[in-house]
Formats: C-alpha cells, structure tokens, sequence
C-alpha cells in the first residue's frame, strides 16, 4: 500500500484494504440496524455476534460468552488481570483494546466529532451517530420483546429489561 506500507500478497487483498481503510467505503449494510461493513465477513460477525449471539467461547471464571477466541482472550486479560496493555502517548491514559486508544485519541486529543445533519447531536463515534439517526429520527428499534412487544434501539437496553421485568 502507497499510503501507509501495508502488504499484501494479492491486488484484490489491497484493493479491498483501499477502499475500507483509505477510502472509507463499507458496502455491506446489516438490513436490521442499518449499521455498514467494508467486508462480508465483518457484516457476518457483526449479523452473528449481535443479532443472533452466537457465543462459542465461555470465560472459565466469569458467565460471559464471546463469538471469538480473541475477545476472550482480551475479556480475560483486561477484566480478570485488569491489563491495560494500549497507552496513550499523550497522556496517561491506558486502555484494554486498541480500539478503545484509537476512540481515546480521536475524542480527546483530535476532538473528533460525528454531528447529525438532522439536529444539534454530536457524537464521538460514528455508530453512534447512526444509532441515533436510526432510532430518534427514523424511529427504527431493531431489538424487539417477544413477551411484552416492547422495542428498543440498543441491545443493552433490551436485556435490561428481560432482567428486571421478565425473569423471576
């Protein structure tokens, strides 16, 4: 790659990682939460993971359950061994993911801001601006109660209120 030095062993490998990396191209849309991937087989995690919770790796020392050998891997790591391996060279801040650096960076130090177009919200992740333009204003709530019909935008939501109204 031209642009950051990245290898790659195919044309059609570098292609793809230029129009997602450096392009910022996501074609493949999850049809229940409007969320956007560059890859197949991130919208396939993403389907699985957050849909139908495909959860094959248990942590041996808590209840939690994760679609990946990895994340448990840094599950263990961050919660259970309390690492925090990814530090921010401007600051002291330390965090469990690299993600979670990069979101740091972006927010705190760049001021990295994602603004909806259709009022004042401002968001310091892009997902999160797609959220709220899903739910506030196109009125969608993928999340959905079979118990009680009850919808919600957020999954973390939604299990909330199985816990504490549906559960004995």
């Amino acid at each position: 790659c031209e642009v950051c030095d990245a290898t790659y062993t195919s044309k059609q490998v570098l292609k793809g990682h230029m129009a997602s990396v450096h392009e910022g191209k996501k074609p493949f849309k999850c049809e229940t939460c409007n969320d956007t991937f560059a890859r197949k087989d991130q919208l396939n995690r993403h389907i699985a993971t957050v849909h139908e919770e495909m959860k094959r790796f248990n942590c041996d020392i808590c209840a939690a359950k994760f679609t990946q050998k990895s994340s448990l891997n840094t599950h263990i790591a961050s919660v259970h061994e309390e690492k925090k391996p990814f530090k921010c060279d401007s600051c002291d801040a330390g965090y469990k993911t690299r993600s979670g650096l990069s979101l740091h960076i972006s927010s705190i130090h760049e001021n990295k801001r994602f603004n909806c177009a259709k009022c004042d919200a401002s968001f310091t992740q892009e997902n999160v601006l797609k959220r709220h333009i899903a739910a506030v204003h196109e009125g969608r709530a993928p999340f959905k109660c079979n118990l009680c019909n009850s919808k919600f935008t957020q999954k973390s939501r939604f299990k909330s209120h199985i816990a504490s109204l549906h559960v004995s």
